[in-house]
């Protein structure tokens, strides 16, 4: 068992790494880790949304001391993303999870194509400018429909939230990338708190999977800065076809 763990460490700093270079959770490449070091598939679940919120929340420090977090963005986009996987998580039994995690596989598949298939347009503002006309209803229409399925599959969907931001809101993609783990780390805290009624978390792999993801999301989040816009593109693109990739394979698990 203790080398069981040893591997599940070193593959939770690897997805919180790449998590907090391109500003994303990755919940659901994490998960399958952890069902096998968890004792039970729905403590693994609660384990899983605990080292989802202490990766998010750890690479978010460093895009707040780095300027990467659009606070007005977040005050729109938070409170429906947390109220949204609030009732997703309420309602989860009643809908077919593996018809959703389909529908988000391909959702994933087409936004990580899309992504290294696009050319950003120049923007004369850096990483701690705001870009003017962000759409703000796109914004909160996507926080609470993102958080909503997440809600029921169990994940944060920062993957999903990540494409809106860059397409229907218009952000920066560096600002994108610190405001989106921002939003995740909130919604991973309420889905945490959320599943402890029903189920106790696997406080065991919670707690190796946090201590690996901390200085993983540390990392990977200082690294953010030195890529220029189009790479943190061609990254976000990149790692969103491997978590397609990953939800598809969960579909059949």
């Amino acid at each position: 068992m203790a080398l069981e763990y040893v591997a599940f460490a070193v593959w939770c700093f690897a997805v919180a790494f790449a998590g907090g270079l391109v500003g994303l959770v990755l919940g659901n490449l994490r998960l399958p880790a952890t069902l096998l070091v968890a004792a039970s598939p729905a403590a693994a679940t609660g384990a899983n949304l605990i080292v989802s919120a202490a990766a998010a929340g750890t690479a978010s420090i460093a895009h707040i001391r780095a300027g990467r977090i659009n606070w007005r963005l977040f005050g729109w986009m938070a409170p429906p993303s947390i109220a949204g996987a609030v009732v997703g998580g309420y309602l989860s039994g009643e809908l077919p999870r593996g018809v959703l995690l389909g529908f988000i596989a391909a959702v994933l598949l087409y936004s990580g194509i899309d992504l290294l298939r696009w050319k950003p347009k120049p923007r004369p503002a850096g990483p701690t400018e705001d870009p003017p006309n962000l759409d703000i209803p796109a914004a909160v229409a996507s926080g609470a429909i993102i958080g909503f399925l997440g809600g029921i599959v169990g994940l944060i969907l920062g993957s999903l939230r990540m494409p809106a931001l860059l397409r229907f809101v218009g952000e920066v993609p560096h600002k994108a990338v610190g405001t989106n783990v921002a939003v995740g780390f909130f919604v991973g805290i309420s889905g945490a708190l959320g599943h402890l009624p029903s189920s106790t978390p696997d406080w065991t792999a919670a707690a190796v999977g946090s201590a690996a993801s901390i200085p993983g999301a540390l990392a990977g989040s200082r690294l953010t800065g030195r890529l220029s816009q189009e790479q943190l593109i061609k990254a976000i693109g990149v790692v969103l076809l491997i978590a397609a990739a990953a939800t598809l394979v969960d579909i059949f698990r």
